[in-house]
């Protein structure tokens, strides 16, 4: 028999409401658990902003230990530098080596003469944004005889300009570029580069997958186009080309070089399709200020890379008549006009008296900037008619020699105004294998005062800020 329709009705009423109830208590359960979840990620990001943020410039310049120095691997010779012959003198260079030609290395001039150059305008877009702040490059100074060099304020604006020396991406370093990443090179640099307004190398080497290996040249060097996208990457903006490796592959290797220059928004200098090319300065303008750049070489391996009338090849300073005349047809056109050198002595401290006569030259012609390499080591600087002279930026990206003083090296900043005044700053490094690595403590004090000695009448102090007596 069923029970009475109104015991049923009261029966289903109570099964609903318990439905209900455990509905509820699902519904209740899961609003909590997902407000438990929130509450946790807010304060995970409530705890992360409120922590400091992390110091970028002394992340960039915590030092590696020796085996990041060197590569992850040892590759000191115990042969003397001077006589270190690579393994295989065919397309990559030597496993420990730079060792040059001495005949070449000494300025020794092969036959063919300078010329004068034409117009060739390269542009690139400017740096960073116009807010972007320069480091102060004046440093007070409580000795009476020493002065910094002041920058004057009457356009308001200056630009941050960072130099560098030799950089190639070959033999041992093309290996551990293999290994690990074509961003190595520049890990150690942080923002530097991509902070400043121009970023300036020599690169002494052809970017190419093909070519022709130089004969009869001990030092062959060949670099993948990888190395140079990271590169442009790390903040270079131009490149020299004005230099006794650039045709190691012959012109076929010139001509992959500036196809991949162009190709990653790179400017160049220093050699070209022709005569003309070659001499042309590379024009670029930040802040407004209009930027000549140019790149000339008295160490060329032989004539025919000079480069002359419809031939291809390097701009030469052995005559200076082509230089001198570039240098005075820029002055007229840019505010500031910047040489880049390759001269002098390899593993020699000191300029020669050619480095000194030339860069003379090129200051009276109209130059506010020369900046020298090829020594493979560090040289002083000086301070001549109001304009800075560095005449050997030592090594930067390279393979590492048996020779000690190769393994120092330095970033070389100019902070110029538009009335093409500058002041001089330099910034420690060790040349590691096929890796710029930031000098500190005693270090980078050690260096400076090298520097110093190196300079007569110049003095950097302890942030290497250059002042005059």
């Amino acid at each position: 028999m069923y029970p009475p329709r109104s015991n049923r009705s009261n029966q289903k009423k109570k099964e609903k409401r318990a439905r209900r109830r455990i509905i509820w208590m699902i519904n209740l359960f899961l609003i909590a658990a997902i407000g438990g979840v929130g509450i946790y990620y807010a304060a995970g990001i409530q705890k992360q902003q409120a922590e400091p943020a992390t110091n970028e410039a002394v992340v960039e310049q915590q030092p590696a230990d020796r085996e990041d120095a060197k590569g992850g691997e040892q590759v000191e010779s115990p042969e003397a530098d001077s006589d270190v012959k690579p393994e295989d003198s065919g397309l990559n260079s030597p496993e420990t080596g730079i060792a040059e030609d001495e005949s070449v290395s000494s300025g020794s001039e092969p036959a063919g003469s300078g010329g004068k150059k034409s117009e060739q305008e390269s542009k690139s877009g400017p740096k960073g944004t116009e807010t972007d702040k320069p480091s102060d490059p004046k440093e007070n100074d409580s000795s009476d005889n020493k002065k910094t060099v002041p920058l004057p304020t009457g356009s308001g604006k200056n630009v941050t300009i960072n130099f560098v020396g030799d950089i190639q991406f070959s033999g041992k370093v093309a290996e551990l570029l293999d290994k690990n990443g074509y961003e190595y090179p520049f890990a150690k640099l942080g923002s530097l580069f991509n902070n400043d307004d121009l970023t300036v190398g020599n690169l002494e080497t052809p970017i190419t997958l093909g070519g022709t290996a130089a004969a009869d040249k001990t030092y062959v060097y060949k670099s993948s186009p990888k190395a140079l996208a990271a590169m442009a990457d790390a903040g270079f903006d131009a490149v020299n080309l004005a230099n006794n490796h650039i045709l190691d592959q012959g012109v076929e290797g010139l001509v992959d070089t500036l196809t991949y220059l162009q190709e990653y928004g790179m400017a160049h200098t220093g050699a070209g399709m022709n005569k003309e090319e070659a001499y042309a300065p590379a024009y670029l303008e930040r802040k407004g200020i209009k930027i000549a750049l140019l790149g000339f070489s008295r160490v060329v391996p032989e004539a025919s890379w000079k480069a002359e009338g419809n031939r291809a090849g390097v701009a030469e300073a052995y005559n200076s008549t082509g230089a001198v005349s570039a240098i005075q047809e820029a002055r007229q056109k840019a505010d500031l006009v910047i040489v880049i050198a390759h001269w002098g002595e390899e593993r020699v401290s000191t300029p020669n008296d050619d480095q000194t006569r030339l860069a003379h030259e090129f200051v009276d012609a109209g130059a506010d900037l020369v900046i020298g390499g090829h020594p493979h080591v560090l040289q002083g600087v000086e301070f001549y008619k109001g304009k800075w002279i560095a005449y050997s930026t030592g090594n930067f990206i390279f393979s590492k020699s048996t020779t000690e003083e190769t393994w120092k090296t330095a970033v070389f900043q100019a902070e110029c105004s538009a009335e093409a005044k500058c002041s001089m700053k330099i910034i420690p490094y060790e040349a590691g294998l096929g890796q710029a690595i930031p000098m500190l403590g005693e270090a980078n004090k050690l260096l400076l005062e090298q520097m110093t000695r190196l300079s007569p009448g110049i003095r950097f102090d302890a942030d290497g800020v250059a002042s005059t007596s």
